[in-house]
């Protein structure tokens, strides 16, 4: 909603910069988008007097001015315009002005001859022969009014004014309106509200003989007022009506059409004039639209109605779309003598449904739907008489047509102070809160507040609670504890979440989030078989697009393509990791799929191979208190480095797969590092997390240490054999670390070398040498089970 300042003034006489209007009003809840004013694009612009025009030495079809400008001597302006005498005022742009557009004007010469600046025309200014019908449209632009020579040429176009643009919710759509808008700034700023009374005076005759009105749906028609005026003199509108509705982005028509839209910018309601000649019978009837029937609207265009829509129509049949727009017979004419005027309420939604069906969304529709005051349509058919009679555009019919069929009643609701300073956590008396409501329309008996017939939205103690907030401030309202809430803690997986998110932080890796969806190229990208179960995907009803048309089954694609952007970022090296959630389609289609959160680990560059990877999943299950874990070699995977990777089990329950991603499924996605990934599944890691640590003493026995070489076929897995040996070691076993794995020319073919460091301790007491030889001979008696032998 567009607001000039200066009309707004004439209902709350408020003095402040625009900048200061914009923040008070938004503090107060009426949110000002933005304002600007039409002066700020024009810079160094007077009025002008033609004092002499001779013709230009060396062109057939310019002439040289003499323009007093109200300086020490008259200034020498070249132009090309042939609708100037001596005399006119004109709108000069001087040296360095600046015209609409970011135009800039400054003295120089025209085929020789010097020129101080630039005479301007109304396209030059940002203007039209609508908003000045008597100028020339191609020619400078001359005043018709009287101007003192050197005034500052915005003031004289009356393009001085500063327009606001405010954001209305749709609860009040008593602020879509001049009127509205200034009685919250009366109360913001804290000046009186400076309403008026519409007087129309006595006319001549009755509107009875020329007009009656039928109302055959009242469910959509709450209540239809209609007035006539004869004679009418159609003429531009004067010129502060045309100002203001250019300033609010309405484009001025003539002094009756005007007159609708000033009454639908000053008080929301939307209105409109027939031509009473095409009103056949004089007989309007407000009813719905009958099977096929059709109406040529306003912009020309031929129309089918519904059956479910609401039509303005004459004995012979629709005039107008009720609430959209009128008929192409119905608007006002040079020839028109005598009109109808109209001012209406409809059902909102009913209007909504009409408009967007017919795809023509107006002003009047968009008002409408929001829902306006039933009680406020004789107001502004007065107004818009009231402007007829000061406009001397024609003779008014005495009284009116009135149907009126749903009366809004008068609501109260109580003022309960208590429950308002609950709401907000004040300490405010009565007087206070009645001091904010009396301003804003709302009346007071006893203890109850009236409630403005404009003011649906008024009816709890919540909604009292909000006006008087906004008032108040809400920046100065204090900080209370909420009341009745229960504080809230973490759940025990949250909380678990949280620490490994954390650890993974710690760790060196960055945290991604991507969409939940793909394409099912993403399984060909990743080499899954025709046949493997993770192509069952759930396809979307709705997709954004073909991109991301299934939910996604695994991880890996989407870590794959945050990987290749980073890769062909020149990113050096990169350590991913993202909590993820896979969809499985459950085997009934109508259940929900189900939903399975995974881990989704990624990384390339120095030091991120294989047993990094594998030391930052170590940690993790360490972070996580798990103890069972075990690794066992994947050969049958597609997307994963056959040689190269191995699931991840705790006790029967597989946690997932890590491993270096397969050179197939690089060259897919264009990455020439190599790449290491893992997925984990959460569900089973929590499932099998460690208990709450408990404090352990620091020891006060030493530690004996072992070194065992051993020799083992290439076959069985490092982590087999660290298993046997933590068995047999039993609890004298404080740490085991494998320090060497060799391979080469002094080993068998088919062999490996691994060596291992043992930790011996006894919490109770210092282990003698034959405990620790004893430990060692077990373990060396475990391996041998599986022939892994002491190396020579």
């Amino acid at each position: 909603m567009k607001m000039p300042m200066n009309w707004a003034k004439e209902f709350a006489e408020f003095e402040c910069t625009p900048q200061e209007f914009a923040d008070r009003m938004t503090m107060s809840g009426s949110k000002v988008e933005t304002y600007e004013c039409e002066a700020d694009g024009i810079k160094n612009v007077v009025v002008g007097k033609i004092l002499e025009i001779v013709p230009h030495p060396d062109s057939d079809h310019m002439v040289v001015c003499q323009v007093d400008v109200g300086r020490d001597a008259p200034v020498q302006i070249v132009t090309g315009a042939n609708n100037l005498k001596v005399g006119d005022l004109v709108p000069a742009a001087l040296h360095v002005a600046k015209l609409p557009g970011g135009k800039e004007i400054r003295r120089g010469k025209l085929r020789g001859v010097e020129s101080g600046g630039m005479l301007c025309s109304l396209s030059e200014l940002g203007l039209t022969t609508h908003d000045f019908p008597n100028a020339v449209e191609d020619g400078i632009l001359v005043l018709d009014e009287e101007w003192p020579v050197g005034t500052d040429a915005v003031k004289a176009l009356g393009m001085d004014d500063v327009c606001v643009d405010f954001e209305i919710t749709p609860n009040r759509p008593d602020c879509l309106a001049v009127r509205g808008l200034a009685r919250e700034a009366a109360a913001t700023f804290g000046v009186p509200f400076l309403d008026h009374e519409p007087q129309v005076k006595p006319g001549h005759g009755d509107v009875n003989r020329f007009l009656k009105v039928d109302i055959e749906n009242p469910g959509l028609c709450y209540r239809y007022v209609g007035a006539v005026v004869e004679n009418v003199r159609v003429k531009p509108s004067p010129r502060w009506m045309r100002e203001r509705l250019r300033l609010c982005g309405v484009r001025p028509i003539n002094n009756l059409v005007d007159i609708t839209n000033y009454v639908m910018l000053e008080y929301g309601q939307p209105m409109h004039c027939f031509d009473y000649k095409y009103v056949n019978g004089g007989h309007i009837t407000v009813r719905n639209a009958k099977p096929g029937e059709e109406i040529e609207t306003l912009d020309g265009a031929n129309r089918t109605l519904g059956e479910e829509m609401l039509v303005i129509a004459d004995e012979k049949g629709p005039i107008a779309v009720a609430g959209v727009m009128g008929g192409e017979f119905s608007g006002v004419y040079d020839d028109t003598t005598t009109i109808v005027f109209e001012s209406a309420m409809f059902n909102g939604p009913s209007v909504r449904t009409t408009a967007k069906k017919l795809g023509m969304r107006t002003e009047a529709s968009g008002r409408y739907e929001k829902g306006l005051d039933p009680n406020g349509c004789r107001r502004c058919l007065d107004r818009a008489l009231e402007l007829v009679q000061l406009l001397d555009a024609g003779d008014v019919v005495n009284g009116v047509v009135d149907v009126w069929v749903h009366k809004r009643e008068e609501r109260r609701i109580p003022l309960r102070v208590d429950a308002v300073n609950r709401l907000l956590g004040t300490q405010l008396d009565k007087a206070q809160m009645v001091n904010i409501l009396l301003p804003l329309g709302f009346g007071m008996d006893g203890d109850d507040i009236i409630i403005p017939s404009s003011r649906w939205d008024m009816e709890r103690d919540c909604d009292v609670a909000e006006e008087v907030a906004r008032f108040v401030g809400y920046n100065k309202m204090p900080s209370t504890a909420i009341r009745g809430v229960a504080s809230a803690r973490p759940t025990e997986r949250q909380t678990f979440h949280e620490t490994l998110m954390n650890a993974l932080v710690g760790y060196g890796m960055y945290e991604i989030e991507t969409f939940s969806f793909y394409s099912r190229k993403a399984f060909d990208a990743v080499n899954l078989p025709e046949n493997d179960p993770l192509r069952n995907a759930l396809v979307i009803s709705n997709p954004l697009g073909e991109d991301t048309s299934i939910m996604r089954t695994t991880a890996l694609p989407s870590m794959m393509d945050v990987i290749a952007r980073n890769c062909n970022a020149r990113a050096a090296e990169c350590a991913l990791f993202e909590d993820t959630t896979t969809y499985t389609p459950n085997a009934d289609p109508d259940q929900l799929p189900t939903e399975t959160e995974t881990l989704m680990l990624g990384a390339y560059g120095a030091g991120w191979d294989y047993l990094g990877l594998k030391g930052v999943v170590e940690k993790l299950l360490e972070t996580a208190r798990v103890a069972d874990a075990r690794f066992a070699r994947n050969t049958a995977g597609t997307s994963y480095h056959p040689g190269r990777c191995a699931d991840i089990w705790l006790g029967e329950d597989k946690l997932g797969t890590i491993g270096e991603v397969h050179p197939a499924v690089l060259a897919n996605y264009g990455v020439k590092p190599r790449v290491v990934a893992a997925e984990l599944r959460m569900d089973v890691l929590f499932a099998h997390r460690g208990g709450t640590p408990a404090f352990k003493q620091l020891p006060k026995h030493p530690a004996i240490t072992r070194d065992l070489a051993l020799v083992a076929d290439d076959a069985v897995p490092a982590a087999d054999i660290a298993s046997r040996i933590r068995k047999a070691a039993g609890k004298a076993l404080e740490s085991l670390t494998l320090f060497d794995v060799y391979t080469g020319e002094h080993m068998a073919p088919g062999k490996k070398s691994l060596a291992y460091s043992l930790v011996l301790r006894a919490a109770d007491r210092t282990l003698t040498d034959e405990e620790a030889e004893n430990a060692v001979k077990k373990v060396l008696a475990n391996l041998a089970e599986i022939g892994v032998e002491l190396r020579s």
